[in-house]
């Protein structure tokens, strides 16, 4: 190749027209385009900051769409364990509603002489059971003595159930005993 011909490059020769003139150009022009897009690809990949701009604003969209989803998640379960709660209160009403009447009932179809029969039991459990327990206390180690008052504690919180038990139980035995005598 000589001089000439390396410096005529991209150069029209003298018979070329003004079309083919013109389709050189946009060639030209179109390959300008091209290569400028292609540069500004290539610095976009190789600008480090701008990547980690879009990566950062991608991850927190996740994050915020990710804290939507659970936020609406416990709002759900909130809502089922306040209607659990609910339902747990009705039925521990209806159950003491149940208990109160089951225990009047018994209290009224009990005899009256059934009924001073088993006032004077008691009174005579109660006596007896303090000379028992004061006998356990002077008897007993102090760490097993705080557990014996917690449980006694929580029977006295729990009275009515307990008499009603102990009512039920001497009607039981009463009219067991009853019974067997007349076989």
């Amino acid at each position: 190749m000589n001089d000439d011909a390396r410096t005529n490059i991209g150069t029209p020769s003298p018979g070329t027209t003004s079309s083919e003139e013109r389709e050189l150009r946009e060639q030209v022009a179109r390959t300008r385009e091209e290569l400028g897009q292609t540069v500004e690809a290539l610095a976009s990949k190789t600008d480090v900051k701008a990547q980690a701009k879009e990566k950062a604003a991608a991850v927190k969209e996740q994050a915020a769409d990710k804290a939507a989803e659970v936020a609406d998640k416990a709002a759900q379960v909130a809502g089922q364990a306040a209607l659990v709660s609910d339902k747990a209160a009705l039925v521990s009403g209806q159950i003491r509603e149940k208990a109160g009447r089951a225990a009047q009932l018994l209290k009224d179809k009990t005899p009256d002489p059934v009924r001073e029969k088993t006032a004077r039991a008691a009174v005579q459990v109660r006596q007896s059971a303090a000379r028992a327990g004061q006998y356990a206390a002077d008897k007993t180690p102090d760490p097993l003595l705080e557990k014996a008052g917690q449980a006694a504690t929580a029977a006295r919180a729990n009275r009515t159930p307990l008499i009603v038990l102990g009512t039920a139980l001497s009607v039981f035995l009463l009219v067991r005993r009853g019974r067997g005598r007349r076989r």
